[in-house]
């Protein structure tokens, strides 16, 4: 898969989010898990890469099926509306 830069960059600010769940990511990209932490070591430098990767390990928020909150999702107030398809 192809991404342009704002896409890319949407990615990271998302991965970043603590509320922002990867299967977010993947429903809005198309991008799994492990696609999206390739992405983050190859776009990041490698004390920031492992400061994200320590923050998010493990991290309820970020993996839906370990959260209590399964049925809220969290939206940035900077986020465009989604229905389904990707933002242009």
């Amino acid at each position: 898969m192809q991404l342009d830069e704002r896409d890319t960059d949407r990615i990271i600010e998302m991965a970043w989010e603590d509320r922002t769940p990867f299967d977010a990511i993947e429903s809005q990209f198309g991008l799994s898990e492990k696609e999206v932490i390739v992405m983050m070591r190859r776009e990041m430098k490698p004390s920031s890469f492992r400061r994200w990767r320590k923050r998010v390990s493990g991290r309820t928020t970020k993996h839906r099926k370990m959260s209590p909150n399964t049925g809220l999702r969290f939206k940035c107030s900077r986020q465009k509306h989604i229905s389904g398809n990707k933002v242009t």
